[in-house]
């Protein structure tokens, strides 16, 4: 289920990240260079997050449940990311981020899993 990433969403994700794709860096700032030569694309509706004190480790995946309550659901696991403590860290500020800027432009929105709980 790979890819091609159209150019102008790969203009605009390190925008999204908060940093710019080219260019020379500001005073105190470290110039990144995004190489996407080799990235793919997946899509995935379901995500599980384990962790040790080593690394945090998280499984993205995707179900199809089109037939309504069923006793068990299958899901399709297509990605594994292993991230060690600090960049697991930064990842969360990143996604509060975004989520927060989410929020402010279309409005919260319910979860069916209470904060914080752990499965």
């Amino acid at each position: 289920m790979q890819e091609k990433v159209p150019e102008k969403a790969r203009e605009r994700l390190p925008r999204r990240m908060g940093v710019a794709r080219t260019g020379a860096a500001s005073p105190g700032r470290l110039r990144v260079t995004w190489d996407d030569a080799e990235m793919k694309t997946s899509y995935a509706n379901v995500c599980s997050v384990t962790g040790t004190r080593e690394e945090v480790t998280l499984l993205f995946g995707i179900h199809q449940n089109w037939h309504g309550a069923r006793e068990e659901i299958q899901v399709r696991l297509n990605e594994r990311i292993i991230l060690n403590p600090y960049a697991a860290k930064r990842l969360a500020r990143l996604l509060t981020g975004v989520l927060e800027e989410y929020d402010r432009r279309f409005g919260s929105f319910g979860m069916d899993v209470p904060e914080g709980s752990v499965h």
